[in-house]
């Protein structure tokens, strides 16, 4: 299990909208467990990913907590502007 933390330039919501196109159907094939306003949470292939997004000084807050897909999640950061 990973707990990792970014930042990014995007909105919360654009954020989010990134981490449904990553990690879901399209993407890596995860369901969509639980979404909320600034939250939203994938589970398949024996593990899952949970991801937090909250605005942070002009910038917004990504926090990922994953199991068995750890690669994926630091993949994700590494990607955001």
């Amino acid at each position: 299990m990973i707990n990792l933390e970014g930042k990014t330039k995007l909105n919360p919501e654009e954020t989010l909208k990134r981490l449904k196109k990553y990690f879901g159907k399209g993407g890596q094939g995860l369901e969509v467990a639980e979404e909320g306003v600034s939250c939203i949470s994938f589970s398949g292939g024996g593990g899952y990913v949970n991801a937090t997004v909250c605005p942070e000084a002009g910038k917004t807050r990504v926090n990922l907590v994953a199991k068995e897909w750890e690669y994926q999640a630091k993949e994700f950061l590494s990607q955001l502007p």
